[in-house]
């Protein structure tokens, strides 16, 4: 007997069978329920898709699911967005769970009217739950079609075929039945406000626990225990918890999930899985989690700083070259184009790290907002009425006396707002009224991490910045050769936390008052050796990839921007960032030796004429180059030999995780 490969499945319902992407609900149209279609539909009438088994009726009836007995697709039918709120009202059906039905049979009817009523979407969605597993593709026909008439087809994958045709199929989802018991005991779906999973436990947000049947649900076959913890009703299940997840969330509907917090509860706990327990292996765990964390969070916008590197870079020959004056409106437009990536980028890191840190990266890309206002841009700059710890005083909060920062080109103020709205914002979802959250939460959230960084974080990193600026000042008046390895070689780690910004006032101040700057030329050897080890990078590695992002990060290196070598490559895979700065330090070693000068802002090889001495060539100029060549040599040589290889990639991306059953899984 012949085993068909491709396998047919009927609408559910007449009315506009539309791809699944053009569904209005992010679960179905992202696919996380798996492959299928959606119906816009015309009539009530609802019939089955497919022949086989009726394994799951949702307690609200407005969801079915399905299991076909010749190759076990597990197919989820559910009747309109966001209905589950209606508690079955607008639904009859003809079916329960065990029902064997035939393609074509009516199972059910829908009152299309009521759901409009209600405020609700009457989109009908069909999906095939278990598509990872069972289907390379099913393709639906678009347009008006009858209730029964065939919607999709898909293809059956190798091995399902396979194992079809030779009588093996595996049994149907043996996780339905489970999660039927378990919605059940926590007293059905109408008690959920939501459910999250982490490695071994579903985390349940409930509306009333004392509903919740505990010892029923501890004594269930596939059940370990049941814990109660951070306002969660957790049911550990252990290994098989994302396919258990994956059954209550086919019963209960879609709107019931959290991705972004299951995300990072599955993190978290695969994190303290791995968690060491010596106090170095503690220190090099948090650094590695934070290294992370921003690399992370600058990866999505790295290819825009490059590109605005290389811009930036090109102005500055324009205008060396006197092709283009500073004045000039077409500098103006150019440096526009090369600079906004730069001045805005609170706005783009706080949406990468929100995505990151599971926060709303629309609420931290409005928080970036509020940093780069023009009016605190102006603020930050305006003149000191007094000062504090250090801090120039230049705005009052309700009368309290605080320093306004400058935040744009910031980078981890924002990283650190994004961490304390992940903890902020779920707690606002558990306190705040459903009907409220829409306004409330954002409101809330964009005052209490606005005003954490502009009052406390920024104040904060201004007292470390100046700190440091005197210490780099003190180091340098003791030795200057001292000074160029020591500030080569840790500079560019004050970058990473955004601790640099006091050491351009003091550069600035040396070139307004005496025309050039010596702590400057040291800073352009750190630029040189961040392009130096990429370069190695680039021409080593034979990934694609790596190639992609390290060319560009060379160039923009070599123009003045690092931030794209270090936070997209030489950062992210750790060796390679410290032979960097071993590079930097012998450079600024040697540019403090040879007492190497500079004359203007622009570093690294692109900025060679600003070693360039007014009043006429002097050895700065071939200093400068010495110092950069070495630099280059050590740099490339050193993260050629040990900084990187291909395979610190893979690690990167297949870093462990092992599941275990301990406390905070």
């Amino acid at each position: 007997m012949a085993h068909a490969q491709t396998v047919t499945i009927l609408t559910p319902v007449s009315g506009e069978v539309i791809p699944l992407t053009a569904v209005k609900d992010p679960v179905f149209s992202a696919g996380m329920l798996g492959l299928g279609f959606g119906i816009q539909p015309t009539d009530g009438r609802i019939v089955a898709p497919v022949s086989g088994k009726v394994t799951m009726v949702a307690e609200t009836k407005h969801a079915l699911g399905f299991t076909t007995p010749d190759n076990n697709l597990e197919v989820l039918v559910h009747l309109g967005i966001d209905t589950v709120d209606l508690k079955g009202a607008p639904f009859t059906l003809t079916v329960e769970a065990g029902d064997e039905v035939h393609a074509g049979d009516q199972i059910a009817t829908m009152d299309l009217e009521a759901v409009q009523q209600a405020n609700r979407q009457t989109t009908v969605v069909l999906a095939v739950t278990n598509s990872s597993d069972k289907l390379d593709s099913l393709e639906a026909a678009t347009g008006v079609k009858n209730a029964g008439e065939v919607a999709a087809t898909g293809r059956l994958n190798a091995n399902t075929f396979n194992a079809k045709r030779q009588g093996r199929l595996a049994k149907a989802d043996k996780y339905d039945q489970l999660a039927t018991e378990i919605i059940e005991n926590i007293g059905g779906a109408a008690n959920v406000n939501s459910v999250i999973h982490c490695i071994t436990r579903l985390r349940f947000y409930l509306k009333d626990e004392s509903l919740a049947n505990d010892e029923t649900i501890a004594n269930l076959s596939g059940v370990i225990d049941v814990a109660k913890a951070g306002g969660q009703f957790q049911v550990v299940i252990g290994p098989a918890v994302t396919d258990v997840y994956d059954a209550v969330i086919k019963q209960i509907g879609p709107e019931f999930s959290n991705d972004s917090e299951t995300a990072k509860a599955v993190a978290e706990t695969n994190a303290a899985a791995n968690r060491p327990t010596t106090a170095w292996g503690k220190v090099k765990w948090g650094m590695s989690n934070l290294i992370g964390v921003i690399t992370g969070s600058m990866i999505p916008v790295i290819g825009l700083l490059a590109a605005s590197g290389i811009l930036k870079g090109v102005l500055a020959l324009l205008t060396t070259f006197k092709i283009v004056s500073a004045t000039a409106p077409t500098y103006v437009i150019i440096n526009a184009m090369g600079d906004s990536v730069f001045y805005f980028l609170p706005i783009f890191v706080g949406f990468t790290a929100g995505k990151k840190l599971g926060a709303d990266p629309v609420i931290m890309g409005i928080i970036g907002g509020v940093l780069t206002y023009p009016a605190i841009v102006t603020m930050a700059s305006g003149k000191a009425m007094g000062t504090f710890l250090g801090m120039g005083i230049n705005a009052d909060f309700f009368g309290l006396p605080v320093h306004v920062a400058s935040y744009t080109y910031s980078i981890f103020p924002m990283i650190a707002g994004a961490w304390l709205a992940s903890k902020l914002e779920p707690w606002l979802k558990r306190v705040i009224p459903t009907v409220l959250r829409m306004i409330f939460v954002p409101l809330f959230e964009v005052v209490i991490v606005s005003g954490a960084i502009l009052l406390f974080l920024g104040p904060i990193i201004t007292v470390l910045s100046t700190g440091l600026a005197n210490a780099i000042v003190a180091i340098y008046n003791l030795s200057p050769a001292i000074s160029g390895l020591i500030i080569g070689g840790f500079y560019q780690v004050l970058v990473i936390f955004g601790l640099h910004w006091a050491v351009i006032p003091i550069v600035a101040n040396d070139i307004a008052t005496t025309g050039h700057s010596y702590l400057n030329a040291i800073v352009s050897a750190t630029m040189v050796a961040q392009g130096g080890a990429v370069l190695a990078i680039a021409l080593k590695s034979k990934l694609a990839s790596i190639q992609e992002l390290s060319w560009p990060a060379t160039i923009s290196a070599f123009c003045g921007v690092t931030e794209p070598a270090m936070y997209g490559i030489n950062l992210k895979y750790g060796r390679a960032f410290v032979t960097a700065s071993i590079g930097a330090a012998v450079g600024g070693f040697l540019t403090g030796l040879m007492r190497v000068n500079m004359w203007g802002f622009t570093g690294s090889l692109i900025g060679f004429t600003s070693f360039v001495n007014p009043k006429g060539l002097d050895f700065s100029f071939w200093g400068f180059w010495i110092a950069s060549i070495v630099t280059i040599v050590v740099s490339f040589t050193l993260t050629w030999m040990f900084g990187f290889k291909d395979e610190d990639v893979n690690a990167v991306k297949t870093a462990p995780k092992k599941r275990h059953l301990g406390q905070t899984a």
